[in-house]
């Protein structure tokens, strides 16, 4: 099999998280937020779970677990992320090479933490793998339309500045790819939604520095590594679009479900071996178009 393609400099995602560590209180209340719409699927389940993975919670996602009476151990990128637990049940460790046994966990959390990974299948297999049978998946990564306004806004910039435009937001999954992702990984039952949540700003640079404290900042392999002009950020964030008197960004992100594979799952029964066929079923129901008018041409 072929390497993963390398979108993301690791090295500098790592970086920029450590660096963001201490910062990451400005925006504690966003990844709560995100965190807690997340973890209410918990409450659509009768399962209950006793030992727990938070994968890059930055802080805030292991809280709301051990809340709720699950032991969690934390595994972030970035030593100082993982230092914010706080518990002692942390480990630096890499998502692309998660450094734990198979059926180690009952429960597996990654709220916005996938998707500065270059080999996302491979990590989502890996979770899997780390989860006992009948185990569940919660992750939550930005999905397409997610800052699409600071995107658009920062194409545009850079192209009356400069005449052309780098990459510098990351690119980001559609919905129907991300139950894809899923399947492909070995999860039962998965199932993949979206929410939104709207961001308003009274001053836009606000936007910018929540991304830096959230270890948010660019770090494509392919980023421009020159220097950046001074006015691109002021003027593309000016020219975000307006809520009223605040300018508005939007953080969509995509909710995944998984199951491990259990012997107490539903499953999908064998092809051809269903007792009645479709076809006589049918011919056993009265004509109920019989007295329906003809559709128009």
């Amino acid at each position: 099999m072929s390497a993963p393609p390398v979108i993301f400099d690791r090295i500098v995602v790592r970086r920029h998280r450590d660096r963001a560590a201490p910062l990451v209180g400005r925006v504690e209340d966003v990844l709560r937020d995100c965190a807690e719409r997340l973890l209410d699927r918990l409450d659509d389940t009768t399962r209950r779970f006793t030992l727990a993975l938070d994968v890059g919670g930055r802080g805030v996602v292991a809280p709301l677990l051990r809340a709720r009476g699950i032991v969690t151990v934390t595994c972030d990128l970035s030593p100082a992320m993982a230092r914010l637990d706080g518990s002692g049940l942390a480990v630096a460790g890499d998502e692309e090479f998660l450094p734990f046994a198979p059926a180690s966990f009952d429960l597996v959390v990654a709220s916005l933490s996938l998707h500065w990974v270059n080999d996302l299948p491979g990590a989502l297999i890996q979770l899997r793998r780390a989860l006992r049978p009948d185990g569940l998946l919660l992750a939550s990564l930005p999905a397409l339309g997610t800052l699409a306004e600071l995107r658009a806004a920062l194409t545009d910039a850079e192209i009356g500045l400069a005449g052309g435009a780098s990459p510098r937001v990351s690119p980001f999954p559609e919905l129907r790819d991300c139950a894809s992702l899923l399947q492909r990984a070995g999860f039962a039952l998965p199932v993949a939604d979206i929410e939104d949540l709207r961001l308003l700003y009274a001053d836009p640079m606000d936007l910018a520095r929540d991304l830096r404290a959230a270890g948010e900042t660019n770090a494509l392999a392919l980023r421009d590594r020159g220097p950046t002009p001074a006015s691109l950020l002021p003027r593309a964030l000016a020219a975000l679009p307006r809520a009223g008197e605040r300018h508005a960004a939007t953080l969509r992100f995509a909710v995944l479900t998984g199951w491990a594979p259990g012997p107490g799952q539903p499953k999908a029964l064998r092809p051809g071996s269903a007792a009645t066929s479709l076809a006589s079923v049918l011919e056993d129901q009265p004509d109920r178009n019989r007295n329906l008018p003809a559709r128009p041409a």
